[in-house]
């Protein structure tokens, strides 16, 4: 679908100059720009890259010279990354889900359909559950007993969501994540070598244990504005709910274990991993392959680098990094001083010789 520069502009709140009624259909950079596409050149070094390319408009940084650059329109954005957000968000079609309900769809007849809710093939909803108004839902979703989907939700193909989940407004679900699977909670007739190690942090006695399941009786809450990965998985609670707070973005193959709390506005990127009954506050940030242990705190506003391994309570906005998890300017310091460990290897080596071997003197 087409969009002309003045609407784009009008969608974004930004001002724009020269032939507004110029048509898009699409983004692209610079370079490989088509008249047709909108180009992304809002830092200098992409506004070289217009010359090369055949746009007729771009998006520009405020006092860019738009007509030496060869354009015939330009909208002018302050913040890049944030008018990103805006400009995919107008450009976007979103996934082909037909209105109305497909004819291979099997829905229980306990189940309330929301108006203007949109249901593709080969989904099944379970008895008693509930699907919001406009809520769009792809093929092969898989809804149990119970559950209840907010309103403008959209769960795309693949997704399966357990008994008595209740996910909030304006979710979006990608293929393939899994809300509300029993969580990995079983414990042995007597003491474990698990249970062993933490009280000793040594060595164990061997045990032949065998591990019994504690069922999961609790399920999983999801807030308002929450978007969950492809293939992410979500456990439900032990006795109480899982709970993911309001507008928490949780990327791809995340884990949150049985009975975890995250706070509002959360950030988790790929292959985090929380365990067991820890609490989140808000706004805290994960980077990449992030692992959380059990039944630890971590405060509001704290961000995590890649890769770092929390094994205590963090305190609120705190910034750590490493394995295990310090503060990031502590890592940095440590990192360095690694660095510097062959050539102090080499310096103490000598110093040892010389002591070892002195010369002699007159």
């Amino acid at each position: 679908m087409a969009h002309t520069i003045r609407q784009i502009a009008e969608a974004l709140g930004a001002s724009a100059e020269g032939a507004l009624d110029i048509e898009i259909d699409g983004l692209a950079e610079p370079a490989s720009a088509g008249p047709r596409d909108l180009a992304l050149a809002m830092a200098p070094q992409y506004v070289e890259g217009l010359a090369r390319g055949r746009a007729r408009a771009a998006v520009l940084s405020p006092g860019t010279d738009w007509q030496g650059a060869g354009l015939e329109a330009a909208i002018f954005v302050g913040r890049a990354r944030y008018a990103m957000a805006g400009l995919t968000a107008a450009l976007d079609p979103g996934p082909e889900i037909a209105p109305g309900i497909h004819p291979s769809t099997i829905i229980d007849p306990s189940a309330e359909i929301g108006i203007g809710a949109a249901i593709g093939p080969f989904v099944v909803i379970g008895r008693g559950a509930r699907i919001g108004a406009r809520a769009r839902i792809a093929s092969h979703v898989s809804i149990a007993e119970g559950a209840v989907i907010g309103d403008d939700a959209l769960i795309l193909q693949g997704v399966r969501i357990g008994a008595r989940v209740r996910i909030g407004d304006r979710v979006i679900l990608q293929p393939g994540a899994s809300i509300g699977n029993d969580g990995m909670s079983f414990v042995t007739p007597e003491k474990s070598t698990v249970e062993q190690v933490r009280e000793s942090l040594g060595q164990v006695e061997a045990a032949n244990q065998s591990w019994t399941r504690i069922h999961s009786l609790g399920s999983v809450r999801i807030g308002d504005d929450v978007e969950i990965g492809a293939n992410a998985a979500i456990d439900r609670g032990t006795i109480r709910d899982t709970v993911v707070g309001n507008g928490c973005k949780i990327d791809n193959l995340v884990h949150l274990a049985h009975n975890v709390v995250t706070g509002e506005h959360c950030l988790f990127a790929a292959l985090v991993g929380v365990a067991g009954s820890t609490t989140i506050g808000d706004r805290v940030v994960f980077g990449g392959q992030v692992g959380v242990v059990d039944n630890v705190t971590i405060g509001s506003d704290v961000v995590a680098g890649g890769g770092t391994k929390i094994l205590s309570n963090v305190p609120a906005g705190r910034a750590v990094l490493g394995y295990p998890a310090v503060k990031m300017e502590t890592h940095v310091e440590t990192y360095k001083a690694l660095r510097r460990l062959p050539r102090l290897a080499a310096t103490v080596a000598a110093l040892q010789k010389a002591v070892s071997k002195p010369g002699s003197s007159d």
